[in-house]
């Protein structure tokens, strides 16, 4: 049974199973609190969740809470929480909050909106866990880890897409850097690329005007995994509402760029899909579509969302959001159509829906597949590489 966390507005921790019925589209939550919520108010919101499966058996779950805690547990099954190691990332200031949170086999990655980026390593005998931390540019608003944690990438307000090596952005020179107020003062002698920095985007052509557009980058995610840490292809979600792929290969530009998809406040979440070419997009209103990559194409558009979708963790055939009207739903999902361009036969509907007292605010999958749904995930995970590399880009640098 498909079996997700949700964190809430309190601090609350929830796994949220499901069971199917008779019927493919009836289907039950069994909610489950992990971790009740406190009397604080809001200063335990939970801004982020991530999750690493070591086994079908074990996992390690983080969360990051508005007041600048953070906690890493260990899952046993589904409902069996034990705290890991607690910390406090204490350059978090107040206005200010996370906004990106990773996890792998044995570390934890945190990124501040004022740039502070942290790692907390695990030792494998038992002993103390280890912090390192280096400084971002300010004004951020998406920091994502790439699949195989040797790169990450970062976007924000005046602050361009960047894609930076992992290892070498906690090395001691880059950490020992001075944090930026924004992106650009670094840009402006040479365009030349800071250290531990792969690849940064350039702003898209000035309007018919010759008036130059804001950069204002809100949500992004990596679309696949990579065997060249410096050749990735991400995407991007901006605050008037487009949506940008860039393959760092092929330019500094976005080599495609699809407008208007974010009806109401820009975008709010991108996220890829399971499926080739699948990708969710929500805005800051109440709509959340499933894109076609080949042609920003809106595919269909889940109805009865009355809030705005703050999270989604797509799962194989089905997904689960959460939402500012205080819903955690349960979605189905269907893969664009095999060419660009042909009508959508099959489209997603919402399953199920559970109310929660409090607004949720973020909603992970709990990643549990089988042996034979690992190995057919990397089997498709090679075949839509080949597929990519020999994509043509859209648009060319100029």
């Amino acid at each position: 049974m498909p079996c997700y966390y949700a964190g809430d507005e309190l601090g609350t921790l929830k796994s949220v199973s499901y069971a199917s019925g008779a019927n493919p589209k009836e289907w039950k939550a069994i909610t489950t609190v992990l971790v009740p919520g406190g009397s604080s108010g809001r200063s335990k919101t939970v801004q982020k969740l991530a999750l690493h499966r070591a086994s079908d058996s074990n996992a390690l779950l983080a969360a990051v809470h508005a007041d600048g805690s953070a906690v890493a547990y260990n899952i046993q099954g589904n409902s069996q929480l034990s705290v890991m190691h607690e910390w406090t990332e204490k350059k978090l200031k107040e206005g200010q909050r996370f906004i990106g949170l990773a996890a792998s086999e044995s570390a934890v990655y945190s990124c501040t909106s004022n740039g502070a980026l942290r790692v907390t390593k695990f030792g494998k005998d038992g002993s103390e866990p280890s912090s390192s931390v280096t400084s971002l540019p300010m004004r951020l608003c998406e920091w994502r880890l790439s699949p195989d944690s040797r790169t990450f990438a970062y976007g924000g307000e005046e602050v361009e897409l960047s894609l930076w090596d992992t290892e070498n952005a906690f090395s001691e020179n880059t950490a020992a850097a001075q944090p930026l107020s924004t992106d650009s003062k670094k840009r402006r002698r040479g365009d030349q690329l800071l250290p531990g920095e792969l690849w940064h985007a350039k702003n898209v052509p000035n309007d018919h005007l010759s008036l130059r557009h804001p950069v204002y980058n809100t949500a992004l995610t990596y679309l696949q995994a990579s065997s060249s840490h410096a050749h990735q292809h991400l995407l991007v979600g901006t605050a008037n509402g487009s949506v940008r792929r860039y393959d760092t290969r092929a330019a500094r530009r976005p080599v495609s760029d699809w407008k208007g998809i974010g009806k109401v406040g820009g975008i709010g979440t991108v996220e890829k899909g399971i499926y080739e070419y699948e990708v969710f997009v929500a805005d800051r209103g109440s709509t959340l579509s499933a894109l076609d990559l080949r042609n920003g194409r809106v595919i269909y558009t889940y109805k009865g969302i009355s809030g705005a979708v703050t999270s989604v963790a797509p799962a194989s055939s089905l997904m689960a959001s959460a939402s500012q009207d205080r819903y955690i739903r349960l979605h189905s999902t269907f893969g664009p159509p095999a060419e660009a361009g042909q009508q959508q036969e099959q489209k997603g509907d919402v399953l199920e829906k559970t109310y929660i007292k409090v607004v949720p605010t973020v909603v992970v999958w709990d990643g549990a597949v089988g042996a034979e749904g690992l190995e057919a995930e990397r089997e498709e995970n090679e075949a839509e590489d080949e597929v990519w590399d020999g994509m043509q880009a859209a648009e060319s640098d100029s």
